[in-house]
């Protein structure tokens, strides 16, 4: 029901209100902090908390001044936000900026008469809040997030295969709806390709500060060698996304060649092991002897603009290109398949 990050954000404000009324201190400022303090991961907690505090302190010290000279107005409450933001921004303290303007505005309507008192009560409650959510990130509950990428993974492979039989559907039947979608479905996957990687460099920052096993670095860096083929094929997978075929562009029987490598392609994609079969590799030793014939045939003879690659010449090297990277795949999969076998 609840993530982890969901559960430290409750156990930082819990851990922080708790401390704040031990000691009497106020409760709102500290525990707003814990909430837009808590991070991904232990690296970035840490790190960003470096840089919270000094930005803290120049929003308490802005607020403190624009109170003294105009007092509570919103003159007060507008200077205080915009000078705390170009003050951190230019100081580099980015990470900063938000608990920084946070802690300048929130405090204004709290300013007693001793402001010195003041100042400090405030700074001080903040960086209870951003200290307490730093040591609960770092101590309680570390992500994992290897799980999530190598699911991702085997998710991305599968889209892949099914975009690529489908645009190669759309290629030959010109169907311009299906066109559309097929061109969404890849945006996504794309998307996801991205997050991947997002959540692969949160893993490795994890890493830095909790203890992992050699076998989960192994089985993290054939994860890595697996997204990055990916991302190759994904690139192929958009130089296909913008072909237009002639409607005979192929014979009927250079067609079906075509449709059975592709179909081929995606079952190996699907694979878990991404194994080629003697059949596949038959297939594409033909259709690397037919490319030069096919392309020497298929000339495009164009009225405005002359093509050097015409797109029956381009369809086939994106299918051959996709193949190389094929065979990468299976050796990285056959060499992890090796590895685990010889694991005692």
């Amino acid at each position: 029901m609840f993530g982890g990050r969901t559960l430290k954000t409750g156990i930082s404000v819990f851990f922080t209100a708790f401390i704040c009324l031990l000691f009497d201190l106020p409760v709102t400022f500290a525990v707003i902090t814990a909430i837009v303090t808590v991070e991904n991961t232990a690296a970035d907690s840490l790190r960003k908390a470096l840089v919270r505090f000094p930005a803290s302190a120049i929003g308490a010290l802005l607020a403190a001044i624009f109170f003294g000279l105009f007092g509570l107005s919103p003159i007060t409450f507008a200077l205080a936000a915009m000078l705390t933001i170009a003050v951190c921004v230019r100081l580099k303290l980015i990470d900063g900026v938000l608990v920084a303007t946070i802690t300048a505005v929130a405090m204004i309507p709290e300013f007693g008469d001793d402001y010195f008192t003041s100042f400090f009560t405030r700074l001080g409650t903040t960086s209870v809040g951003i200290i307490v959510s730093t040591l609960v990130n770092y101590l309680l509950l570390p992500p994992d997030y290897s799980e999530r990428i190598y699911g991702n993974i085997k998710d991305l492979y599968c889209e892949a295969a099914d975009i690529l039989e489908g645009t190669a559907d759309i290629l030959f039947d010109q169907t311009k709806m299906n066109y559309t979608s097929m061109q969404r479905r890849y945006r996504q996957l794309t998307i996801k390709l991205e997050g991947t990687y997002q959540l692969s460099q949160y893993q490795r920052e994890e890493w830095k500060y909790h203890r992992h096993s050699t076998n989960e670095m192994k089985a993290f860096s054939f994860a890595q060698k697996k997204l990055n083929i990916l991302q190759q094929i994904t690139y192929h997978l958009g130089n296909l996304q913008h072909l237009e075929l002639n409607v005979n562009a192929f014979t009927k029987e250079e067609k079906e060649v075509i449709e059975s490598i592709i179909s081929s392609i995606g079952e190996i994609l699907k694979t878990p092991n991404h194994e080629i079969s003697v059949e596949h590799f038959r297939q594409i030793e033909q259709l690397d002897e037919d490319f030069w014939k096919w392309k020497d045939e298929h000339i495009e003879h164009p009225t405005k603009y002359r093509h050097h690659f015409p797109p029956e010449t381009i369809l086939l090297y994106e299918i051959l290109s996709l193949h190389d990277v094929l065979e990468e795949l299976a050796d990285v999969s056959e060499r992890r398949y090796q590895l685990i076998q010889i694991q005692p």
